[in-house]
């Protein structure tokens, strides 16, 4: 498989423009003043960065110990696999430098810049340093991570795209269901409102009728059968007047 098909020089490539992008960050970062705004923006920008690159090295070196199980079936050989080894291995230095000296704080690191210009000469070295042509194995190379780059960032924008729109409707529908919520939570206030006035209004009525029965106990005890007699007809006699006034006039 040559370079410019194979995965991995494609991923490499890309991590290889990070890495120069963080490297330009770095000696931005280093020539700014401490204690500013852009200071303390550089700096997360660059852990950021930092622990972005380190994943990605990572996923890399799992890449690698996977084809070294079975070189012959990747048509690779055990000195490729030691380029690739040794590619990661600095590449995690190098980053591990950066992250190193931007987290400490540390002002213009002499050393730190040669070990970064070292690192990247041997990275470049390396580049040169294929099994295949390397004007036509960076041309492809390079055509190759540039569609990656932006095929992956189209992605990435409408993956993000979707997201908000989700979020928007998400947040939506929980406004609703909050408002509805609320509604409900009112509407059984009220309603226990009115069942605690209709059993007040209960108990009141039920000590009025019991009043009234006992009274009327007392009066027809008092009365006898005779007055039980006349009482009777009394109330017929009322309901037949109420009845001829109602129904006749």
């Amino acid at each position: 498989m040559s370079s410019a098909q194979d995965p991995f020089y494609i991923v490499r490539e890309e991590v290889q423009e990070s890495i120069d992008k963080l490297q330009s960050a770095f000696h931005q970062w280093e020539q700014t003043r401490q204690n500013t705004g852009e200071r303390v923006h550089l700096t997360k920008d660059l852990v950021a960065a930092c622990e972005s690159l380190e994943w990605q090295v990572d996923e890399l070196d799992k890449a690698i110990a996977v084809a070294a199980r079975d070189p012959a079936s990747y048509g690779i050989d055990e000195t490729e696999l030691e380029k690739r080894r040794r590619w990661t291995t600095m590449a995690r230095n190098q980053v591990g430098t950066v992250q190193k000296v931007v987290e400490g704080g540390k002002e213009h690191s002499n050393s730190v810049s040669t070990s970064s210009n070292g690192i990247r000469n041997e990275l470049m070295r390396l580049q040169i340093d294929r099994s295949h042509p390397a004007g036509i194995s960076n041309q492809y190379d390079a055509q190759d991570n540039d569609d990656f780059i932006s095929s992956e960032t189209d992605r990435q924008l409408l993956l993000i795209k979707r997201q908000d729109e989700e979020l928007d409707e998400l947040s939506a529908s929980v406004q609703r269901i909050g408002g509805v919520g609320l509604t409900i939570h009112e509407e059984l206030i009220g309603q226990e409102r009115i069942i605690d006035e209709l059993s007040s209004d209960m108990d009141s009525t039920a000590n009025r009728l019991d009043f009234v029965q006992k009274k009327l106990a007392l009066v027809m005890k008092k009365a006898g059968a005779k007055g039980q007699i006349l009482m009777i007809a009394f109330l017929v006699v009322l309901f037949i007047i109420l009845f001829v006034l109602v129904f006749f006039t």
